[in-house]
């Protein structure tokens, strides 16, 4: 499964990229490619809750075969419509919401299938790999496709991306059966997935996972501010450039090293504890990338380079230390929840990391408007610090869970 993800996780990247530059090149309009997000966005969220609770009450097997091809039908859908020339906006953009369903009832149940195949220990290192390659997508997809745009069109985009799919459909057939033990009674609806929220409500400790999550991207991810500070604070062109893709890609490259060096992730067996000295170096090196802006903006160009540097290098850190975060939280949810609830947290999993950044998007765009970029980047990871002190001293529990060899 993972060796087939590396193709896929590229090759969706692809489709990642056409669908906004073919909305793009259809309208000339900026907003309509804005559009993808709300259209992305919200069934992520409604599938991703209700997909968790599909993932408790059928075989899991059976819904990655399901959604994988679902998944190939939508990206073969996309190819035709380019080939023959395109399609209006808005059938694209629904088109483009259903594969994201299929996606947000997938990939929970991609997660939920790891602690049947893996023992405990090792599912640190497993979470590591599967992070290692989507961050690693994130990067390579963009680069393989904006260099493909124009010499092949939009059509070889989405074919590669179908193409692709297959891999993963491959791998999942060759499963085994994987049933859910203490399946759910009956067919899941709306209760089912309330069940899963009230599950959590006294499991403080899968909890706190999801809390110091949104504490740690809510108030510390600055991506809405890259633009501005790429522009505004190094000098580079309005409309983007090297410095621009510099700084948006610097947390994904961080999250790919902390992958290829996360060996040490299957010796560690404080979880609670890790998950919370990762975050506070995430805060800490969100306030080490605004101090860089601000000291850059404050010594004109003198320093530019240097604290270019700086920051980049703040991001790198914060994007492996938010890896590791995300390993042994994912652990944490695969081995302490129980086996019939584990798709429901998954899915209550995929929401929190869409979501958390989303609004971080909003909020650090409001605050850098009345305090400037610099000093909404270092007060978000000065507010991660101290809401991540709160949350571990509220729940000293959270910070006690190991995974015993």
């Amino acid at each position: 499964m993972w060796t087939a993800n590396i193709v896929t996780v590229v090759g969706a990247q692809l489709t990642v990229v056409a669908v906004p530059a073919q909305i793009y090149a259809q309208t000339g309009s900026s907003a309509f490619v804005g559009l993808t997000g709300v259209f992305g966005l919200v069934p992520l969220v409604i599938f991703g809750l209700y997909g968790g609770a599909l993932a408790d009450f059928f075989d899991r097997r059976t819904i990655l075969i399901f959604t994988t091809i679902g998944l190939i039908a939508t990206s073969a859908l996309f190819w035709l419509q380019a080939l023959a020339g395109g399609i209006d906006v808005w059938p694209l953009l629904c088109l483009f919401s259903v594969q994201q369903a299929f996606f947000a009832v997938n990939q929970p149940t991609r997660s939920a299938v790891l602690p049947k195949l893996l023992p405990p220990e090792l599912l640190p290192a497993a979470n590591s790999l599967n992070m290692t390659v989507m961050q690693a997508g994130a990067i390579a997809g963009p680069l393989v496709a904006g260099v493909l745009i124009p010499l092949v069109g939009l059509e070889w985009l989405y074919f590669l991306d179908t193409l692709s799919l297959f891999a993963t459909l491959s791998a999942v057939i060759r499963l085994p059966p994987l049933p859910v033990a203490g399946a759910l009674a009956s067919a899941p609806g709306l209760r089912a997935v309330i069940d899963g929220f009230a599950y959590l409500r006294h499991q403080p400790v899968l909890l706190m996972s999801f809390v110091v999550d949104l504490i740690a991207m809510v108030f510390g991810m600055p991506r809405a501010l890259f633009p501005e500070i790429a522009d505004m604070t190094f000098g580079g062109p309005a409309e983007g450039g090297l410095i621009f893709a510099l700084l948006f890609a610097a947390i994904p490259i961080g999250a790919v090293i902390g992958g290829v060096l996360s060996g040490w992730v299957s010796r560690v067996e404080a979880h609670g504890r890790a998950v919370i000295v990762c975050i506070l170096v995430w805060g800490m090196a969100m306030v080490g990338f605004g101090a860089a802006v601000g000291l850059a903006g404050w010594q004109g160009t003198r320093w530019l380079h240097a604290m270019l540097a700086v920051a980049l290098v703040m991001l790198i850190i914060g994007g492996a230390a938010d890896m590791a975060s995300a390993a042994f939280r994912q652990a944490m949810l695969q081995s302490a929840a129980s086996d019939d609830v584990r798709g429901r947290l998954q899915g209550v999993f995929i929401v929190v990391v869409v979501g958390g950044p989303r609004i971080a998007d909003t909020l650090h765009g409001v605050t850098a408007v009345a305090v400037g970029t610099a000093a909404a980047a270092a007060g978000g990871g000065v507010l991660v610090v101290i809401g991540t002190v709160v949350a571990a001293l509220a729940v000293p529990s959270f910070v006690r869970y190991r995974v015993t060899r």
